[in-house]
């Protein structure tokens, strides 16, 4: 089969299409073609030796896919790895039937980062009416869905995005205000400013002076939810801004909800759910050929795309 292989850590260029062999077959999984790899952040920080789990080389990254199992039916799955490739094995406890009235590109962007943008809002901060949370990239995977995700629940989200096209789609998404995250520089007062005063919770997922522009924005007893550091500098939590405004911080890794027997099951169900209603609307997937993964990660670190990012095999 083709597959996308990394033999050493490194650029985009380390991405390299070959033929191997098919996964070999293993106890409680479930073997499938695939259609689709979702490209994720956490496909960036793998190539690069960064990622929050170990690599062992050589490695063929994807951690997301949506195909078929053998019975033909539709599935979305999570992996461990492995998803840039004609076939994959999944664990059957992480595979996941589509709906027939949800498309493949409303379902590609839902299991990983849908069920990511749920969590991070229901589970972790627990969300409320009429809260002001912070929603970084919001024209990406993640933050667009989280956008909308807080809007339904009846909360105002402030919108980060870095240009103006971006922060236009998110006011469109239903941003109560939409802030340029392009320069540091205040960021905190100017969330504030957008938001009409401090803000109850926020997501963070870049690092570095923004995690801690995002932490002086927070009210008192004010929350944040950290699910990444795409800056590429995890920033450690503040301990003096904690203790003035006691805030809480709180770190989320999807995979750590692989094991709950229901958490991803029920939240994917709510996210078909509200697809259907009209009250979330994936954006439609950017495509790239599996030769052209190298691209894809290129144009991903960059931010000069928006929603779903996905290898068609």
């Amino acid at each position: 089969m083709r597959a996308v292989v990394m033999e050493e850590f490194g650029g985009p260029e380390v991405l390299r299409l070959t033929e191997v062999p098919e996964p070999d077959k293993r106890p409680a999984h479930t073997p499938l073609t695939v259609s689709r790899a979702g490209v994720n952040f956490a496909d960036l920080h793998a190539r690069t030796d960064s990622y929050l789990a170990p690599v062992e080389l050589p490695y063929i990254p994807g951690n997301e896919v949506l195909g078929t199992d053998p019975d033909g039916r539709r599935v979305t799955a999570l992996l461990s790895g492995g998803g840039y490739a004609e076939r994959a094995q999944a664990h059957r406890r992480l595979v996941y039937p589509v709906p027939d009235d949800v498309d493949d590109d409303q379902a590609a962007g839902l299991t990983l980062q849908g069920c990511t943008a749920w969590h991070l809002l229901h589970t972790v901060l627990g969300i409320a009416s009429k809260e002001r949370v912070v929603v970084p990239a919001a024209a990406g995977g993640v933050g667009s869905l989280a956008l909308q995700l807080a809007r339904s629940a009846g909360a105002r989200p402030i919108a980060l995005a870095s240009t103006e096209d971006k922060r236009r789609l998110a006011l469109d998404l239903g941003a109560h205000a939409a802030v340029d995250s392009s320069i540091t520089d205040r960021l905190s007062e100017r969330i504030k400013d957008a938001a009409g005063g401090a803000v109850e919770a926020a997501l963070e997922m870049t690092g570095g002076e923004t995690h801690l522009e995002i932490l002086r924005s927070l009210a008192p007893r004010g929350r944040m939810a950290v699910y990444g550091y795409a800056g590429g500098d995890p920033t450690p939590a503040a301990g003096k801004l904690l203790l003035e405004n006691s805030l809480s911080v709180t770190g989320f890794w999807l995979p750590h909800y692989y094991g709950a027997r229901t958490a991803l099951a029920d939240s994917l169900r709510e996210l078909y759910g509200l697809v259907r209603s009209g009250d979330l609307k994936p954006l439609p997937s950017l495509t790239y050929k599996l030769a052209d993964a190298a691209q894809a990660h290129r144009d991903l670190s960059a931010r000069v795309t928006q929603g779903k990012l996905t290898l068609i095999t």
